[in-house]
């Protein structure tokens, strides 16, 4: 795994942020989950984490908030 530019990882924090507050935080879990992400620094592959957090249909969600450059970023790193 590579480390990513900052603003491939920059980029994969953010659609993973808007991803997170797209559920409900009645009982918390968003801003923990929040919490984590705003938690990690870019070091080896912390990047994928934003991605590999969520399953498969919200992965899909992801793709779709990131440029090309982190779509490819994501498809030589998995």
């Amino acid at each position: 795994m590579e480390t990513p530019s900052i603003e491939i990882f920059n980029d994969m924090k953010q659609a993973a942020t808007q991803v997170w507050e797209t559920y409900d935080n009645e009982y918390g879990y968003v801003d923990e989950k929040l919490n984590y992400v705003n938690g990690l620094n870019n070091i080896q592959d912390n990047a994928m984490v934003f991605y590999r957090m969520f399953d498969w249909e919200n992965q899909r969600k992801f793709k779709q908030l990131v440029n090309e450059e982190t779509l490819e970023y994501i498809k030589n790193n998995q």
